[in-house]
């Protein structure tokens, strides 16, 4: 699997596209603020000659659903997202209003996400993992095999998500993290929402959050 990432939007928000050896991929968190941000997106999906076919959504908070409408339109791709998670979606425009943004109306999800449910796409497989506290319904997507973790707004290289957000509970990050990301191996690449990877071993030592 080779992981590519792509920033977008004011919020600088981490796109990640997974591409697997058949040209097949998925997008996680597609955050495309306008047309000219989707005409470098698809510019770049052409260059590597790659071929959409998964919309994940680590959660719904709007810098990360920003490009799911140019998604649908582009590929007729709706996204993968948890159910605990359509308040954000659903008040997105609203809420973009409140940072001085606009966006479109996103779509309705394809279906929603299961903890523990494996989600595949050509010969990668993915583990949704259940990571609630930046929001109600974050998901962390997990693939063992190539020993890396997706976890969106849930854990940053030296930080976490914030929590004062509607859905959100600092006691309940802080235990996501503990018992559903510190328990992966080490050597674990993290690759979060925002900002640049890290590994669950360097967090687990040095992250202010833990110590």
């Amino acid at each position: 699997m080779e992981i590519f990432r792509l920033v977008f939007s004011p919020i600088e928000v981490n796109t990640y596209i997974l591409a697997d050896q058949s040209g097949d991929c998925a997008i996680i968190d597609c955050g495309c603020y306008d047309s000219s941000e989707f005409d470098v997106f698809v510019r770049f999906i052409e260059s590597k000659k790659l071929n959409p076919v998964l919309l994940l959504n680590t959660h719904c908070h709007l810098d990360h659903i920003f490009g799911n409408s140019f998604i649908l339109e582009k590929y007729n791709l709706k996204a993968l997202s948890a159910l605990d998670d359509e308040y954000n979606r659903k008040k997105s425009v609203q809420h973009a209003a409140l940072f001085g943004l606009t966006m479109n109306e996103p779509p309705e999800p394809e279906g929603f996400i299961t903890d523990g449910q494996v989600i595949k796409f050509g010969n990668v497989e993915l583990k949704a993992l259940h990571v609630p506290g930046h929001s109600s319904g974050s998901m962390a997507f997990y693939s063992e095999k190539s020993g890396v973790v997706f976890t969106g707004d849930a854990l940053f290289a030296g930080s976490i998500g914030r929590t004062d957000l509607e859905g959100g509970n600092h006691a309940t990050l802080i235990r996501s993290i503990q018992n559903r990301l510190f328990v992966l191996p080490p050597s674990t690449v993290v690759y979060p929402g925002h900002g640049s990877q890290t590994t669950i071993e360097k967090e687990r030592m040095t992250n202010p959050h833990f110590s």
